[in-house]
């Protein structure tokens, strides 16, 4: 089940993999995205060293926080994924020029997880013609559906 989607990520990279990963959260953090109270529209992934990491990803508490902790909404969250596979991304990530944007929010056996694409930056002229392409797709079906 989906919890919030980055729909600007297919907008601007090509996604040729995609990962899915756990993030180390807080609880008033837990509380809020269960709320709807995220988005990761201007998020990026950042590797330092042999970890992952959360950049931008904006979590607005709750009025009913608690009054001990100090929430941070924009802090850096740690993502967790196995070794193999972070081995394997600095190596596209450093070597080929790919970049690691946030997909989606999801929940799987009741965790946060956050599946993540690898993708390659898309030119201006890229855009305009994934835009024309969705364009030409929808004007098909309104005529298939007014011959029928």
């Amino acid at each position: 089940m989906s919890i919030i989607d980055n729909r600007k990520a297919t907008h601007d990279y090509f996604i040729e993999e995609r990962f899915e990963g756990g993030l180390v959260l807080e609880g008033w953090e837990v509380k809020a995205i269960r709320a709807g109270r995220t988005q990761i529209k201007e998020a990026y992934v950042v590797l330092r060293g042999e970890e992952m990491f959360v950049i931008g990803m904006h979590i607005s508490p709750l009025l009913s926080a608690s009054t001990h902790v100090k929430p941070d909404p924009v802090r850096t969250r740690k993502l967790l994924l196995h070794a193999e596979e972070i081995a394997r991304l600095i190596g596209k990530v450093e070597r080929a020029g790919y970049t690691l944007i946030p997909l989606d929010l999801h929940y799987s056996k009741g965790r946060v997880k956050m599946a993540l694409g690898l993708g390659k930056g898309k030119k201006l002229y890229d855009k305009r013609e994934t835009e024309k392409q969705k364009d030409w797709d929808r004007e098909k079906q309104r005529l298939m559906r007014a011959k029928s």
